[in-house]
């Protein structure tokens, strides 16, 4: 049984349960791909015109003074290209037969699609190294840039009315904030080079705010010139107010998949793949599942311990896949941890400000 990560000296059974656990994985794994098809680009594309036509509410309603309905709009669509970027930028598609080109990880916000497909806070290439390599690599060690214990440590460390003030504005502005700087860090690390700290909030001001606030509070709310200034004052209006929207909305739905005094973190390498796979479990959550409409509004990321086993599958295998996975942790004593958001959240929230720990192996 495989209820706590195991250390030092294992006993044989320890071993062959681990080894039990890789293979009902790798059998999992192998069929879900058999299964790759048409009906998973037929999902993806239903679930970017979902995006789309959010994106176009916000848009058509956004020179009609400040409004909810432009600021929902805007801020939806902005979701879900990061939703976008996170499952094409992992090859979610990359082998499902027939995808377009755009829709691989090849092409989508590559060069100049950056600014049609993912025209976010965060320079792409940066991301995918940030995210896709080193936090799936080393998912809650000490060398996972996003390990959320660790990052918020000095935060624990303040008087408690400060921790809850940089909580919310940490909530309020977290992808230009926390994730452009934390992304293009690494990026510039990839080389072998430590940059300064100066070195990293330039290329952060040159390739992630100046870009954003041109594309989004400059280009998008000139579209209304012709209808005059007031109209373009208050498309940005609500295309600032939508940015606020979309960091918290992302940040309910990433910042607890890794986080609460449940989950695991750890401090050394693990022993082979077999622990590798575990660990994956061991410390990540998932949330409320079961159909488009809810896996939508959690941005499809409520299935962190299925994408963390199997990171460069679709969307719509999660969701069908899932029962599989949760049966195969609960065959091996793998705790399948699975709240709503809200709970996950608050757990979240007690390691960041200091009333709670997550456990360490």
């Amino acid at each position: 049984m495989l209820s706590d990560p195991l250390s030092g000296m294992r006993t044989s059974r320890e071993e062959d349960a681990l080894e039990a656990f890789l293979r009902d994985v790798r059998a999992l794994k192998k069929e879900i791909r058999a299964g790759l098809g048409q009906e998973d680009l037929d999902h993806l594309e239903r679930m970017e015109r979902w995006g789309r036509t959010a994106t176009a509410v916000g848009l058509l309603t956004a020179w009609m003074g400040p409004n909810p309905i432009s600021v929902g709009g805007l801020a939806l669509g902005r979701g879900v290209r990061w939703m976008l970027m996170h499952h094409i930028g992992h090859r979610g598609y990359d082998r499902v037969p027939g995808v377009k080109p755009r829709h691989t990880s090849r092409v989508f916000a590559n060069g100049w699609r950056r600014w049609l497909d993912w025209p976010d806070w965060i320079q792409p290439d940066a991301w995918c190294h940030e995210h896709n390599v080193l936090h799936h690599s080393f998912t809650g060690e000490d060398d996972d840039p996003d390990q959320f214990e660790r990052n918020v440590a000095w935060v624990r460390r303040l008087p408690k009315p400060a921790r809850y003030a940089l909580l919310a504005a940490l909530t309020a502005t977290w992808r230009q904030s926390y994730y452009a700087r934390g992304t293009m860090r690494e990026h510039l690390r990839k080389g072998g080079k430590t940059p300064t700290e100066r070195e990293v909030w330039k290329q952060v001001v040159l390739q992630c705010w100046i870009p954003y606030a041109a594309y989004h509070l400059g280009a998008l709310p000139m579209l209304f010139a012709p209808l005059g200034p007031l109209a373009v004052g208050s498309a940005m209006v609500n295309s600032a107010l939508a940015d606020v929207v979309t960091n918290a909305h992302t940040f309910l739905v990433v910042g607890p998949n890794h986080a609460g005094a449940d989950l695991w973190r750890f401090d050394s390498r693990p022993k082979g793949k077999a622990e590798w796979l575990a660990r994956q479990v061991w410390g990540s959550t998932n949330y409320a599942t079961g159909n488009d409409l809810v896996d939508f509004a959690h941005l499809w990321l409520n299935y962190q311990i299925e994408h963390h086993l199997f990171p460069d599958m679709p969307m719509l295998k999660y969701q069908q896949f899932h029962p599989q996975v949760r049966a195969i942790c609960e065959k091996h004593g793998l705790p399948y941890v699975q709240e709503s958001v809200f709970t996950r959240f608050r757990k979240m929230a007690d390691i960041f400000v200091g009333d709670a720990s997550m456990k360490q192996a």
